[in-house]
């Protein structure tokens, strides 16, 4: 009986054991970034259709993407990644919501510009100047429609 009793104990303690070892998950700096290029790409193709609530949306998201870089990377290979990335939400983030949300379609192209510029200028900075980003040239997102919904 008391072996009985002594199996059961280990089987049912087991996973509050394995849960209690378990690390949440950390996405990597990589993971970030490729999203961050999604976003961007995203961000775009909204844009430019005056699709402004799916632009913001997307800026949104962009943005706490740089979040999340100085919360899990606020230093990377001693580079500052996160004040960099901080720099580039107080600066050509802020520039491209204002005109989001004045559905300056001008205006958005030029700050779309700084704002890759600037992703390019951190990629160098972080001595990863192999990564080049550029406005997208095709969409790779046939099942979604990027034009502003019908009213």
């Amino acid at each position: 009986m008391r072996l009985a009793a002594l199996a059961a104990a280990v089987v049912l303690a087991s996973p509050l054991a394995a849960s209690a070892e378990q690390k949440p998950f950390t996405p990597g700096l990589g993971e970030i970034m490729t999203l961050q290029q999604m976003r961007h790409m995203k961000l775009w193709f909204a844009g430019r259709s005056g699709n402004w609530a799916l632009a913001d949306y997307e800026l949104d998201e962009l943005k706490e993407g740089y979040e999340d870089i100085g919360t899990y990377f606020p230093t990377k290979d001693d580079v500052p990644t996160g004040p960099m990335a901080a720099a580039i939400i107080d600066k050509e983030v802020a520039e491209l919501d204002k005109a989001i949300k004045a559905k300056d379609a001008k205006g958005f192209v030029a700050d779309f510009d700084k704002l890759t510029a600037s992703c390019n200028a951190c990629h160098q900075a972080s001595k990863k100047e192999f990564i080049v980003v550029q406005r997208p040239t095709g969409n790779p997102y046939a099942n979604q429609s990027f034009a502003p919904p019908r009213k």
